[in-house]
Formats: C-alpha cells, structure tokens, sequence
C-alpha cells in the first residue's frame, strides 16, 4: 500500500546524500536578500512577511508528536489508475537521463516511453469534520506522509488553523526530464492544478464522503522539490482554485521538459520574467531552502540550476511585488531540509493558513 511513498523517501534519501557534497552557500553572500537571524529553535513570527535564517540547530516541533486527549483525524487511501483518467494517461518514462541539445542549450534531448501507473491518494480527515459540510483544504506531492496528521490534529485542536482535509497525492513515478513526476510538477501551466480537480477531488468526495470548498482561499497546496514548484505552478496559472502555497527547496530552476518557447526558463521564469512582470495576484507564499541545496546535479550548465539562487531571487520579487511572502533559508541542510523542517512545518501550516476565513455557505 505504501510502495509508492516508500519510493519516494527512497529518492529523497539518494538526493539527500547527493546534497551532502553540495557547496555551503551563506545567507549574506554577495547578491543574497537581507535577512533577520533567528535564535536556536526559534521560527519567525505569524504576521511576518520578510527573510529569515534558522539553524544550525534546531528543535523539533512538539506539534509533530500525538497528544494524549487531542482528538485524532482518519486516515483514508484508494489508488487512481492511469488508464481509468483523461489526463496523463498513459504516463511517460525514460530508460537513460538525456542529453544537452546541441541546438538549445536550454534542453535536453530525451528518448522516452508510454508507461501505465496507479497513484496511491492518501486523505486525512480531522475528527472535527461535519458530514455535509465543505471542508477547506491542503494538497501534498509526493504522497503520503504520515506525520502529517499528527501535526495537523494539534494545530487544529488548538485552534491555529482551520479543521482542513490534507489530501496527499503520489506522483505518478520517476524524476524529472522524461519521467512522469518531472511532467506532472515542473510543466509550466495549470495542467496539473486541472488533473487534480477533475481527476482526484471528485474522487476524494466520492470514496471518503466528504465535501471539498470551491472557495480557493480554503485550498492549499505544499511540496517539497519539484512538488514545491508543481505547488506554485498549480496556484498561479488557477488562482481561481488556489491562494495559499508552501515550498521547501522548491524547484525554482529550468527543469520544464518538453521545452517551451513561452517559458524557456521553466520555473526560472517565476523570478526571472513571470513575477516581475505580471500584476500581483492574490497568493499567499511560503519558501525555504537549505544552505547545501543543490547546484548544477545534473548535465545542465545553464546558469538555472543552483536551488538556493534560485529561491533567493524568489523572495526578492515577491518582497518587491508586495506579496505575503515569508522565506527561510536553512543553516546546516540540504536538499529537502529534513533536519530544519522538523522545526519549522507546524509554523509553515499555521503561517499559510493565517487569515483564513470560511465563506458562510461553508
């Protein structure tokens, strides 16, 4: 049942290894935007929209641990089947990473296959949940993670977010150019925000008898990696479904594939071209990167590869555009930041959700 969860913490693993030789970028290196230092154990404040600097130490949230009397959540799987959906179906795959294109070095050749898969959907349900009612609501990439839960029936037993649904979904297998993951979450446009909406929340209504908000202030989505990017892509390109967003070591870099001419970049192009140049939209943005994030892992040599560059462009162009942004940058981590997340997720959820009201339909 966990196969394809267990995949993923596999591959994180690898990359987590892969970051342990990355170079240490310093938050006060030339270029990088101001920050605030936070004290050991510490995590900025709710009403902050700025940069701050955790770590090398951290503490461990008591948020992440079941509380004798808090009131438990359910927990509910099902798979979806490509064969049985009208978008992404079939998958892709490839057998070997590919190669630069000699003619645009902004991309890579890449021989792939047609691939069918299931995708294991994960759904916590809080035990406040009313029968009938339209919930608000969180997607996760990458599938299930079971600590999730934990750290959501604290937060919502002590009232600092509202009672939310968490719905935890698989990538359907691979990573990045030529595989499916790489396609579902780095393609620049609303295609996948569009696959979640008519493919598995309607399914989620159905198998777990439950009623989803259309109100796109009370929809999350949050990732790690590609899935950080995959999260901000669904929210911008269908702000009409989704306002509240939450990235560690988002994938802000040229990894789109197959290539294309409107966004060259990829999600380079948020802070390169697309924010800077695009009237504010109604976001709400959460991002953090490590000091060992990833620089260049692969045969790209663009310029577009290095993570923490990367996010730090982001916060200045959402600082510059006004928005309700906070950012931090992780001392003593890598790609992921495990170690720093520890500490900072039940802040990051309380964070994303501040100010959050149900319509009074809901």
């Amino acid at each position: 049942m966990f196969k394809q969860a267990t995949t993923f913490l596999a591959f994180t693993f690898l990359f987590s290894q892969t970051a342990l030789a990355q170079p240490v970028r310093r938050f006060d290196d030339p270029g990088s935007p101001p920050f605030k230092v936070l004290k050991t154990g510490e995590n900025p404040p709710l009403d902050a929209h700025d940069n701050f600097v955790i770590g090398p130490d951290y503490k461990p949230a008591p948020e992440r641990k079941a509380v004798e009397g808090v009131p438990q959540g359910k927990v509910k799987q099902f798979f979806i089947d490509s064969k049985e959906t009208k978008l992404f179906n079939p998958g892709i795959a490839r057998k070997v990473f590919g190669k630069v294109d000699p003619n645009n070095p902004k991309t890579l050749i890449v021989d792939t296959h047609t691939i069918d898969y299931k995708r294991q959907i994960t759904v916590y349900i809080p035990a406040q949940y009313k029968a009938g009612s339209e919930a608000p609501f969180m997607i996760r990439h990458d599938g299930a993670n079971m600590e999730l839960p934990k750290i959501l029936d604290n937060l919502i037993a002590q009232k600092r977010i509202p009672p939310i649904i968490a719905i935890m979904v698989a990538n359907g297998g691979g990573d990045a150019q030529g595989h499916e993951r790489g396609k579902e979450y780095d393609t620049m446009s609303g295609m996948y925000a569009d696959y979640i909406e008519t493919e598995v929340l309607p399914r989620v209504e159905k198998n777990c008898e439950l009623k989803l908000t259309k109100d796109p202030d009370g929809r999350a989505a949050m990732g790690s990696s590609s899935g950080g990017s995959a999260a901000l892509i669904m929210a911008w390109y269908r702000p009409n479904l989704y306002h509240r967003v939450l990235t560690t070591s988002g994938t802000f870099v040229n990894q789109q594939w197959p290539f294309n001419p409107e966004t060259p970049g990829g999600a380079w192009d948020f802070h390169e071209t697309i924010i800077p140049n695009s009237p504010k939209k109604p976001l709400r943005i959460f991002i953090s990167v490590g000091d060992r994030d990833l620089l260049n892992p692969n045969v790209m040599r663009d310029g577009m590869h290095d993570w923490v560059e990367a996010n730090n462009r982001m916060a200045k162009v959402l600082k510059a555009k006004g928005y309700e942004y906070q950012y931090l940058f992780c001392r003593n981590s890598g790609h992921g930041i495990g170690n720093a997340q520890a500490q900072f997720l039940p802040h990051a959820i309380e964070w994303v959700w501040r100010g959050y009201a149900a319509r009074k339909s809901e």
